[in-house]
């Protein structure tokens, strides 16, 4: 029983403070930095989207209203069988002649359409948006600063949470998004970033592979392909935003198919843990052992109130006084530090939740390719 306990207290442990704290004495033991400067490859701007007429006229305008040399830009849109009015926006947005437009009835998932959104585009560098997300005007032209470095292969912006005019969220998931961007700050200034921010990522066309048809993660395969050549980095200054609050039950079903995406990952490209992948520590530490996060969490209460020793018995008090501090979160109250504490129990708990989800799917093959 004690084993069991400390064991899975190191699982805990290492996931989520001691991985960070390797990465910050490596980055400073030995740091990579970067030589960005000025430049302006000609850039393909992909976007896959399905029933997406609520959001998708603002994107194009947000798109075409980018600060980056118009010739040296065109942007490629498929649409995934859609049924709304998407087809109908994109069509009107082909009248510019940089937009270069794909229509398709039939559904076969965003992985497939990247695929032949890849083979027309013309650019030396692709970068891959989102419909929803609103992109800062100097985002581009700062991403791409990242390839005035050769040794740069692929470079992925910053995901906000909230509202550009109030600032980040601070509680829910935004709690857990400040705390996985410090993760990719000290993995890119000490190495490679272990996958990108799907809403705003640039990558060298010549570096990217095809997706297998049913990858749901295509933000953390193509970055782990490119890094089998070159670095993979991580740019705070070029930011695009999002609503903080999705609704709960969106924002769960999201996080369940991100954690079932990596459950995936293994199955699709067994590489990932290979000798053929440079990252494969930092993948194993970032993306894998959270996977075992949920079952470590739940053995450290049962073995703690099933042994008999003080020790144990005070550790058990702790963690039912931790998580019942989530209910703190609920009252819907901002300031304080119990209600910091509070919140990050809810969020570890939503998280750890979601995980086991993700991994009944893994086991029964049930997949999400769109979530709406």
């Amino acid at each position: 029983m004690r084993t069991a306990f400390w064991v899975s207290a190191a699982v805990v442990f290492y996931s989520y403070l001691g991985y960070v704290a390797w990465l910050w004495v490596s980055s400073r033991v030995r740091p990579y930095p970067l030589r960005r400067g000025v430049c302006f490859p000609f850039v393909s701007v992909v976007m896959v989207v399905h029933d997406e007429e609520e959001t998708l006229a603002r994107k194009i305008e947000n798109l075409s209203g980018l600060d980056y040399p118009p010739d040296r830009l065109e942007f490629v849109a498929v649409s995934d069988g859609s049924r709304d009015g998407t087809e109908k926006i994109l069509c009107e947005a082909a009248k510019d002649p940089r937009w270069r437009v794909l229509n398709f009835a039939e559904q076969k998932g965003k992985a497939s359409r990247l695929n032949e959104a890849l083979a027309v585009a013309r650019g030396e560098i692709v970068l891959f948006v989102d419909a929803r997300q609103q992109i800062e005007r100097d985002a581009l032209r700062r991403l791409m600063e990242n390839f005035a470095d050769e040794a740069v292969g692929c470079a992925s912006g910053e995901l906000m949470l909230g509202d550009p005019a109030s600032g980040e969220a601070e509680r829910g998931m935004g709690i857990y998004w400040q705390a996985e961007k410090k993760i990719r700050i000290l993995e890119s200034a000490s190495g490679s970033v272990v996958g990108a921010t799907g809403a705003l990522y640039a990558a060298r066309k010549a570096l990217l592979a095809p997706l297998p048809p049913e990858t749901i993660l295509d933000d953390v395969f193509l970055p782990l392909h490119v890094a089998r050549h070159a670095r993979v980095v991580f740019d705070e200054r070029a930011r695009a935003w999002d609503s903080a609050d999705l609704g709960a039950g969106r924002e769960f079903r999201r996080k369940v198919r991100t954690i079932t995406g990596n459950y995936q990952l293994l199955q699709i490209a067994p590489w990932v843990v290979g000798a053929r992948n440079p990252l494969r520590f930092r993948f194993i530490s970032h993306k894998l052992l959270r996977l075992l996060s949920p079952f470590a969490l739940a053995t450290m209460l049962v073995t703690s109130a099933v042994l008999a020793q003080p020790f144990y018995r005070v550790a058990f008090l702790l963690q039912l006084f931790f998580y019942a501090l989530s209910l703190v979160a609920l009252t819907g109250s901002q300031r304080g530090p119990v209600v910091r504490v509070g919140n990050a129990a809810l969020t570890l708990i939503v998280l750890n939740t979601a995980a086991l989800v993700a991994f009944a799917n893994f086991l029964t093959g049930r997949k999400e390719v769109w979530i709406r």
